[in-house]
């Protein structure tokens, strides 16, 4: 007993670690970490060292755990003043875009490989979903307009909810006596009560983690997670979406003022993590390597549908009913459809009728498997190279930098990071001549590899990076006037905190 135990922490910790390490690997050549995890986990199965694992259930149970820790921490990490603006049109992508998706890969797929249409619907709905985690990880690394970005992340953050229901449904019969109608009252039913079982979660627990004063700092983003995964069990419960749940609770939580804020966002940026890792490696692991030659046609061809037609006619269909689409204009609605990358939630949501024992579920697993590997490794790839060529960089946008810093925490405030590219008007202009608002403050210069306290006279040059000071209240504020200054120099106008014009 005692020597599997032993046996099983050597290969966990060793999995672990040069999972770890795959990270920084991956970063460097710009391949994406899921495909590295899951190329573990089939060395390490029947195919390599030997470890044979076909239990989908349990797959299907780890699976949905890690997904509540990967929502939830990008609930946790969504900025609410970001997010609001895109709401509508993130809504929209996550419930008509999905329904426009299904129908449009289904009906190809029942057109084009000869396939039911009951299983042409299922491989349609499991593959309409954004992955949450793959999107996180990628757009975090580019510099794009905020709205993009949070458009994609609130997406994957919520399309979820009702893409695992339309499997759910679509992988067992339908019960006797129940109409087409019934079942989508029943699905909207879910996501108006999740939604609203996630809100009442975070509310609540906003106020509690505000004025429980616990013993520990380390008690506190024990507690905020737990709440995220206390949203989702209520929701389930209640018969209602808990993964809409998790995210409308990590929304509220991540926006409110909470004690040690950064080290609940620590916390749960590496619970994120392990349960990617975990994640991936267990799907690699689930995979039968010799069943997936047979699976690369029917998975080019389903890719090349959902890429190149289905996720374009979802945007422009959700862009329109929302709205949005002279905004987005016809450059961000291409990026958003080609930015739509699939990773582990579709390879999870198939074991939802491989565990069902769905007919044709063998076949769907294998083919989501190899399409998500193939497509996400030339999405991936491509999203920084297609963003330039759109015309959409934004390389002036401030990102936040994640620190541990006791004083911040006090001021309610941020460390911002922002770089004068080429081409910025930020280049050449005085410290004082950024007219920031009262509350945000430049705090370190880095120029040529060294970094200096910057003086109200100092110019600002092509290539410096500024690091930069900014409360919760003023932190909007202080990011559009930067990107004024960068787009219109010295002279742009300077709005306020109350929207007046004090050029």
């Amino acid at each position: 007993m005692s020597g599997g135990l032993d046996l099983g922490l050597l290969l966990g910790a060793g999995v672990l670690l040069v999972a770890v390490g795959a990270v920084r690997l991956s970063t460097r050549v710009g391949v994406p970490s899921l495909l590295v995890y899951l190329l573990i986990g089939m060395v390490i199965g029947e195919a390599g060292l030997g470890i044979r694992f076909d239990d989908a259930e349990l797959t299907r149970t780890l699976g949905f755990c890690a997904l509540i820790m990967i929502i939830a921490e990008g609930g946790l990490t969504a900025r609410w003043s970001t997010l609001r603006p895109v709401l509508g049109l993130s809504a929209t992508l996550s419930t008509l875009g999905v329904a426009v998706s299904v129908a449009v890969v289904g009906g190809a797929v029942h057109w084009v490989l000869g396939i039911d249409w009951r299983l042409a619907l299922l491989y349609g709905a499991v593959l309409s979903s954004t992955d949450a985690a793959a999107v996180f990880a990628t757009l975090r690394r580019l510099r794009l307009p905020p709205r993009l970005v949070a458009t994609l992340e609130a997406e994957s953050g919520m399309n979820d909810a009702p893409v695992v229901l339309l499997v759910v449904l679509l992988s067992v019969p339908v019960p006797a006596g129940h109409p087409w109608w019934y079942e989508l009252l029943l699905v909207g039913y879910e996501l108006s009560a999740g939604t609203a079982v996630g809100l009442a979660v975070g509310w609540a627990g906003r106020w509690l983690l505000r004025h429980a004063a616990l013993p520990s700092a380390g008690l506190y983003p024990i507690a905020a997670v737990g709440l995220t995964v206390l949203a989702y069990a209520v929701g389930a419960v209640a018969h209602a979406s808990g993964f809409l749940a998790v995210y409308a609770a990590g929304v509220v939580l991540g926006n409110g003022r909470l004690p040690h804020r950064r080290a609940i966002l620590g916390f749960a940026d590496g619970l994120a993590w392990v349960a990617q890792i975990g994640l991936f490696v267990l799907l690699g692991l689930l995979v039968s390597p010799a069943e997936l030659s047979a699976a690369v046609g029917p998975a080019l061809v389903v890719g090349l549908v959902l890429v190149l037609l289905a996720r374009p006619l979802s945007v422009w269909v959700s862009a329109v009913a929302a709205r949005r689409s002279r905004a987005l204009g016809w450059r961000g609605q291409a990026f958003l459809s080609w930015a739509g990358l699939r990773g582990a939630v579709p390879i999870v949501l198939a074991t939802i009728p491989l565990s069902s024992a769905a007919p044709g579920a063998d076949g769907l697993f294998n083919a989501v498997f190899v399409l998500v590997i193939v497509f996400t490794l030339v999405q991936a790839t491509t999203l920084a190279p297609v963003a330039r060529r759109l015309g959409i960089t934004a390389p002036a946008e401030a990102a936040e930098v994640h620190v541990e810093a006791a004083p911040l925490e006090r001021m309610h405030a941020d460390l911002l990071q922002i770089d004068v590219a080429p081409g910025s008007l930020l280049a050449g202009v005085h410290i004082d001549e950024l007219r920031l608002p009262v509350g945000a403050s430049v705090t370190l210069v880095v120029r040529a590899g060294a970094g200096f306290v910057p003086g109200p006279d100092t110019r600002l040059r092509t290539g410096d990076s500024l690091l930069i000071v900014a409360t919760s209240d003023v932190r909007d504020v202080a990011e559009r006037r930067l990107r004024a200054v960068s787009r219109r120099g010295r002279l742009a106008r300077w709005f306020g905190e109350d929207g007046a014009d004090h050029a």
